[in-house]
């Protein structure tokens, strides 16, 4: 059995660096932020950056899964602290304020929601679709929502709402106002 050997600490400074940067850069550019520029800000050469992620959405995923994993972790303190209809909508609009603020962060979740969340085995898909999956589960056990939505398809007009409130200025009253709607809707 091999072992997996610790990083020495120029390695690990590096890497600690390029999530830094590349944090800053997709949150300035969005996913399409150039690697290179994140290697040259991260005082690396691009070799270094494509030895630590070999896809870009390996960085992207690297730079945001701390804030998607405390989305996740947030879904369970809105559930212990608010009844089920209102956990829910409280944590959609949590998490579309994030992919509004943080531009990268959208196409990576937009991403854990397309094919059937068959992309849901990253870390931050499954740390997403797992709070949605409890969250809109006992709603509908609640009777607050309606029985024939799935976590995803919810997760799905999350992005669609998150989307539309960019369009319109994407401040916290877009997000509310479009939320309340689609909660409207979907309410059982």
């Amino acid at each position: 059995m091999s072992q997996v050997r610790p990083m020495r600490a120029d390695a690990r400074r590096n890497y600690e660096r390029l999530l830094e940067v590349a944090a800053e850069a997709f949150a300035e550019h969005g996913e399409n932020a150039s690697l290179d520029q994140i290697a040259k800000r991260a005082g690396v050469g691009s070799g270094t950056l494509y030895r630590h992620f070999p896809t870009r959405r390996a960085l992207l995923e690297a730079a945001y899964v701390d804030r998607i994993e405390a989305l996740g972790r947030r879904a369970d303190e809105l559930a212990a602290e608010l009844p089920p209809g209102e956990a829910l909508p409280a944590w959609l609009t949590e998490l579309c304020a994030a992919t509004t603020r943080l531009r990268g962060m959208k196409a990576l979740l937009g991403a854990a929601v397309a094919d059937g969340g068959a992309v849901a085995v990253t870390a931050c898909g499954t740390a997403v679709q797992g709070a949605a999956t409890r969250l809109v589960g006992a709603a509908q056990e609640a009777g607050c929502l309606r029985a024939d939505l799935s976590p995803v398809e919810v997760l799905r007009l999350a992005h669609g709402v998150a989307t539309a409130s960019e369009l319109g200025g994407g401040g916290p009253e877009e997000i509310r106002r479009y939320l309340t709607l689609l909660w409207e809707g979907l309410r059982a």
